[in-house]
């Protein structure tokens, strides 16, 4: 083909290309203007923009496939590594000037404000900026070096340009130099917003490429991977990389594009990019196996494909990343307002201290009412936890506590024989029911105090978790304030305590068996001899005694004769002043003379009486009397101590609220006033750290940065019609891209005359579709892309 049958380029923008042109033209560019704005932030940036890195071995060709692309010579030249900075580099495609003449620079964000036009100064500040940082010998850094070219011969895109791996130190490189290299790389291919571009020299063993094992570990289902293979002019011959470019190898989804480089012979003679190019579209054209693959074959293609790509995936991160800047914005913010600003008059220290002591007393208020605005939602907190302890904790313990858990059956017939003096007992006396009711009535003391101390650990934590990021510019303010707090919540604790005390006291102190709720000493006897009677029939019943004088059987205990009966005293509704005729008569002393006993009676030995033991305990404890006793004192005093038990649950929770808790709202802000308002503790109490004053100018310039790419973004036609509409692949053009200066338009057959015209005007719908030879571009992220051939030179226009 010779270059009289490739018609010039159109220059006058078809309908479909006014469609595409405004997302095309925009939408990168605008993403380099926020890599620009948070390259301020330097290393320190955490956020993800979409960007395409080159990655591969040294002397991989990566460097002429970035000037291929661009159509200058600008990057530094070597035998040994020459990339030794991550260059970031932004093509921007301007409109020629009105008299048809190409205008070409760069700029430099270091140097801002200035334009080379020089493209060999271009290479040699990039050289210097690199030994500046890395040192003159070879050495490495991760700092990037940010360049902007723009030229009207270049579609937008966006590359990372890093270092080649190498595997033998030179120069000052340590000797972990591959490793370290790896990770840098990895840094920016492993974020699933970088495109990785992979870098393979043709004349190596394709199948163990660096570029691609390394982008593999980044991206192993290959969704985010572009191949390029250059070098395919200098094969063994006889060999071709056609099974690799049509991904039957090493598969991409994204596919792979080939390019012929510069030869070092090319660059010592100065041979232009220009020439270069129209050398590979003659190698390609020529070549029995690559010219049928002109789709996947030359920078061109390479250029196309890349900004397509490109514009596909900014698209699908954009969303993702505007949720996330709004969320970065408003945390920000948030922090920088905790900063406050620098005050230095006296009255204006003044009002802010004014300000902090009353949100403070108010956010302690509202974290007890359950209306903090930070309030958590995966744990109790504030005032619930108050509630907890109340309800949950104090109340359902003492409700789990059985009054008789302590007592033993000895233990309650023995306060009762005790209580009956030299008599014994007809009746369960008052004083052992008493004596035994205050016993228990005393275990509520401490459950009680140690509520009211729980209760002042939760006030304690609250006010150590208000204001947190207000107060931490004033260390020694908050210092203070968390002493006034302590100690005032110190000196609510103490009456607290003495009222609970009181409390319990008091119910000691009346044993009220005239309240409605107690069972009484009728009811009492009535049930305990039920419960003795069902004992004794479930029971085995005993082996038949001979009777003792004088004592009784249980049916005389439940019959009793004419004029004796259980006698109880006023606690249980009885009377003791009744006796039976009985007992008055064997209670009458004897009188009988003793010299009236025959002698013959002294006769007999003897009767010594065994002396009693030193602790002596209750006799008949297994007596049916005894039994029935026992049930009716358990009885009553499961009874009352019920009653005393829901009164501690209810005042014990009312003395704290009102002693403690409420009081704490109420006084908190007037006892800041007096302890902490003085004009003499001013400046102490509000002087502010070092790192308050570097956090604070750190948060302003990330503010400020944020806010910038928030406004960046609010540019973007973000609206999924126009998107899809800008780069339908239905388009005139079945790259489904725009047009471009010096940038040919597709045809399924350009040697046919008048083809692009025709094509040009052919309705979307009578488009033959696309194919594609290994459906390499079916992919989750961008859809099914095709790129189809052309004979064209993006430079030079020429065949």
């Amino acid at each position: 083909m010779d270059s009289k049958s490739i018609s010039m380029v159109d220059e006058s923008p078809s309908p479909a290309t006014a469609t595409a042109a405004p997302l095309g033209r925009n939408v990168i560019p605008i993403v380099n203007r926020l890599q620009d704005i948070f390259a301020q932030l330097g290393s320190s940036s955490t956020v993800e923009l979409p960007q395409v890195a080159v990655v591969g071995s040294q002397s991989s060709g990566k460097s002429s496939v970035l000037e291929a692309l661009v159509g200058r010579d600008f990057l530094p030249r070597g035998s040994d590594i020459c990339t030794r900075r991550p260059l970031m580099l932004q093509l921007v495609q301007i409109k020629r000037k009105n008299d048809g003449t190409d205008e070409e620079f760069g700029e430099f964000l270091h140097v801002p404000g200035k334009r080379f036009y020089d493209f060999d100064e271009i290479r040699r500040e990039i050289q210097a900026e690199t030994d500046r940082e890395a040192g003159g010998n070879k050495g490495v850094s991760d700092k990037q070096i940010r360049l902007k070219i723009f030229s009207p011969n270049v579609l937008d895109i966006t590359l990372v340009d890093l270092p080649g791996i190498t595997k033998v130190p030179v120069g000052d490189q340590p000797s972990d130099i591959e490793a370290l290299i790896r990770t840098m790389i990895m840094s920016y291919i492993k974020l699933p917003s970088c495109l990785i571009l992979a870098v393979t020299p043709a004349n190596s063993d394709l199948a163990n490429s660096d570029a691609l094992q390394i982008a593999g570990n980044a991206d192993p289902d290959g969704y985010r991977t572009i191949g390029v293979i250059t070098k395919l002019d200098i094969m063994d011959r006889g060999t071709d990389a056609r099974h690799f470019l049509l991904g039957k190898v090493i598969p991409l989804r994204l596919g792979y594009v080939g390019v012929v480089n510069r030869s070092q012979e090319d660059i010592i003679l100065n041979r232009t990019i220009k020439d270069a190019l129209l050398a590979e579209e003659k190698f390609f054209r020529n070549h029995p196996v690559y010219n049928e693959l002109a789709d996947r074959c030359g920078v061109p293609q390479l250029a196309k494909k890349l900004n397509q790509i490109l514009v596909k995936h900014i698209k699908t991160v954009l969303p993702g990343l505007k949720s996330h800047l709004s969320a970065t914005l408003i945390s920000v913010a948030k922090e920088h307002a905790s900063y406050g600003e620098i005050i230095e008059s006296k009255a204006g220290m003044e009002a802010l201290l004014l300000n902090i002591l009353s949100k403070y007393s108010e956010a302690f208020s509202s974290m007890i009412e359950g209306k903090y605005e930070e309030m958590s939602t995966s744990e109790l907190s504030g005032g619930a936890r108050i509630h907890y302890i109340f309800q949950s904790i104090f109340v359902k313990s003492l409700e789990e506590v059985d009054p008789c858990e302590d007592l033993t059956d000895n233990d309650i017939l023995t306060a009762i024989q005790n209580a009956s003096g030299t008599r014994s007992a007809l009746f369960v006396p008052e004083v052992p029911f008493e004596v035994l009711i205050k016993r228990q009535i005393a275990r509520l003391l401490d459950p009680s105090v140690q509520c009211a101390r729980f209760v002042f650990d939760e006030l304690l934590k609250m006010s150590h978790r208000c204001m947190v990021n207000e107060l931490q510019r004033f260390p020694v303010l908050k210092k203070r304030m968390d002493d006034v707090v302590g100690n005032f919540l110190r000196d609510a604790l103490q009456p607290s305590e003495t009222m609970i005390g009181h409390i319990v006291e008091m119910e000691m102190d009346y044993i009220n068996s005239s309240h409605a709720n107690f069972i009484g000493g009728s009811k009492a006897v009535e049930m305990a001899m039920q419960l003795v009677k069902s004992s004794m029939v479930t029971a085995t019943p005993p082996k038949h005694k001979h009777k003792q004088p004088g004592s009784r059987s249980v049916d005389e205990v439940e019959k009793p004769t004419s004029g004796t009966s259980w006698r109880f005293s006023s606690i249980f509704g009885g009377s003791d002043s009744q006796m039976s005729t009985k007992s008055s008569s064997e209670d009458k002393p004897f009188s009988g003379p003793v010299h009236n006993m025959d002698p013959m009676d002294y006769t007999s030995p003897m009767i010594h009486l065994r002396e009693p033991p030193t602790v002596l305990r209750p006799s008949d404890a297994s007596s049916d009397q005894a039994a029935i006793e026992i049930q009716v004192t358990k009885l009553m005093l499961k009874s009352y101590y019920d009653i005393v038990r829901k009164n501690i649950e209810d005042f014990v929770p009312k003395t704290i609220m009102h002693f403690m808790v409420n009081h704490a709202k109420r006084e908190l802000h007037n006892v800041f006033i007096k302890k902490l308002y003085r004009k003499d503790l001013f400046e102490q109490m509000l002087q502010e750290p070092d790192d308050i004053s570097i956090q604070r100018k750190r948060t302003r310039v990330l503010l400020r940065v944020l806010q910038q790419a928030f406004q960046t973004l609010d540019e973007l036609p973000l609206d999924v019609e126009t998107v899809e509409r800008g780069y339908s692949l239905t388009n005139n053009d079945p790259t489904g891209l725009p047009k471009h200066h010096m940038l040919p338009t597709s045809s399924p057959n350009p040697t046919a005359t008048g083809s692009m015209d025709s094509f040009n005007t052919a309705s979307p719908k009578n488009q033959p579709p696309l194919e594609s030879h290994s459906g390499e571009w079916s992919s989750p992220f961008y859809g099914h892309f095709e790129m189809s051939g052309n004979k064209t030179c993006i430079l030079c226009n020429k065949a």
